[in-house]
């Protein structure tokens, strides 16, 4: 029987190498896959330019598109949500990758990047379309904003009047308040308003001195 173990053994082995590679493979894909997937948030937090600016300066975020959101008007456009009467905030969609940046670490950055106290106003952009507000996707969302919420209260006097709500639909603005901030630099809103809150997040350290979204 001796003189059949190298066979075996032969055997054995081209069995090996013509498997490992292929799980090799099967492993390579599956972590390929993992890495490459991403998560949204949709946040409302006055203009939606600012907000725009802020979150294209957190490393993790993949994208941001200015859009609305919680209203009762189909595919609304700018001047028809200027008005206060389709119910829609003005809101960014941020995509970002988990295994970077967490959901509550960006909810973190949220409460940092505008004053959740004043209703329907941020500044002096008033109108329910500038509320504070949270549109979650999922039970997840929903606890990790709740939580969120909790925690923010404790750097302010006033009570934080930020909604959290469920998300039905979101509508990406016109093309022209796409990367606004980043198009438009010396546009006046933009050096009174957006400018120095983007500045101020990165002397905290709250957001990267760089913008991370291509």
């Amino acid at each position: 029987m001796k003189r059949f173990l190298p066979s075996l053994a032969a055997l054995a082995a081209l069995f090996l190498m013509t498997t490992t590679p292929s799980s090799a493979a099967g492993a390579n894909a599956a972590g390929a896959n993992a890495s490459g997937q991403t998560e949204t948030a949709i946040l409302g937090g006055g203009c939606f330019w600012c907000i725009e600016a802020v979150y294209e300066h957190v490393p993790g975020v993949k994208s941001v598109v200015s859009g609305y959101a919680g209203g009762h008007v189909t595919n609304p456009t700018y001047e028809q949500v200027c008005t206060g009467t389709t119910g829609h905030a003005e809101v960014a969609k941020i995509t970002f990758d988990p295994a970077v940046l967490s959901f509550e670490k960006l909810l973190e950055v949220f409460f940092d990047a505008h004053d959740p106290t004043t209703l329907n106003r941020q500044g002096a952009d008033e109108g329910a379309q500038y509320r504070s507000v949270i549109f979650y996707q999922n039970e997840a969302q929903q606890r990790a904003a709740a939580r969120a919420k909790i925690t923010a209260q404790a750097q302010w006097d006033d009570p934080i009047v930020t909604e959290i709500v469920p998300l039905k639909e979101f509508y990406a603005a016109e093309n022209y308040h796409q990367d606004y901030f980043k198009n438009h630099p010396n546009q006046g809103y933009c050096s009174f308003v957006i400018k120095p809150k983007v500045k101020k997040l990165q002397d905290k350290g709250v957001i990267s001195k760089e913008r991370t979204v291509k």
